[in-house]
């Protein structure tokens, strides 16, 4: 399924990579210059040219032929090659290591992707998974205006749980996890983004770029959400639907699974 057949552009326009989020994507992989990385769900490939720019041989495999369309266009340091998570088309133990940021909730299986990752690693390197889970969004105060959709992302979303049981069934042994806190200057407009800046979705362009808002979210909801929202932010009373929820576990998370080395 082409999931952003139809948005491909605007997600590229507002899905840039943030600056903080590739850096600790660059530290927790500790690769080397020259190191061959895979970005399993590339999407536009932000993440990945932003990485091929620091000196990784970076590959991106994305189901989404608009989505590498976009990002093939966007830089030709990188090879670009359309698959799936579930069945990544390169021979085993090819890569130092590889990403996937932002996209564990689309994948088929779960169980199958992370055994076909640990298959296309050498032994010794680190997959870095960059995800909300399930358990973190409970805390997201997107709930009081979106309900619905937030169920359902919630729904779509893997908890930490079966991250670490799929993972360790696949073969990994988690390291690292970190906790990342939406800050203010964020510049990849994901779900949670405007945590802090809740006028953010007030503009289409950017809810385009959301999966949530694109595919999950009722158009109703949607409309009485914004307007219920645009109201509290002229009241103010923002702050204190912001109050309701503690964000004590985190916005997202960074998983380190490392593929130990054989012998």
């Amino acid at each position: 399924m082409d999931l952003y057949h139809q948005t491909g552009q605007t997600y590229n326009s507002t899905r840039t990579a943030d600056p903080l989020i590739t850096k600790r994507l660059s530290a927790l992989t500790g690769n080397k210059k020259d190191d061959k990385i895979l970005d399993v769900g590339c999407g536009t490939g932000n993440y990945t040219l932003e990485l091929s720019a620091s000196g990784l041989q970076m590959y991106g495999t994305d189901p989404s032929d608009q989505m590498l369309k976009i990002a093939a266009e966007n830089g030709s340091s990188v090879v670009w090659k359309k698959g799936y998570a579930e069945h990544i088309d390169f021979p085993d133990a090819t890569f130092d290591g590889a990403i996937a940021t932002l996209t564990i909730h689309h994948w088929i299986d779960l169980a199958k992707a992370l055994k076909e990752l640990y298959r296309v690693l050498k032994p010794g390197s680190d997959l870095v998974i960059f995800t909300s889970t399930s358990e973190q969004m409970r805390n997201y105060w997107l709930h009081h205006y979106f309900p619905k959709m937030m169920s359902a992302a919630m729904n779509q979303m893997p908890s930490f749980s079966k991250i670490w049981e799929y993972g360790t069934d696949a073969g990994f042994e988690i390291t690292k996890t970190e906790k990342y806190f939406v800050a203010t200057d964020l510049e990849d407009l994901f779900l949670y983004a405007g945590k802090r800046k809740p006028e953010m979705y007030l503009d289409p362009e950017i809810r385009k770029g959301i999966s949530s808002f694109s595919d999950l979210a009722q158009a109703d909801e949607i409309s009485s959400g914004l307007e219920l929202l645009e109201r509290d932010l002229k009241s103010q009373k923002i702050n204190i639907v912001r109050d309701r929820f503690d964000d004590r576990m985190g916005d997202y998370l960074f998983i380190v699974l490392s593929k130990t080395n054989e012998f």
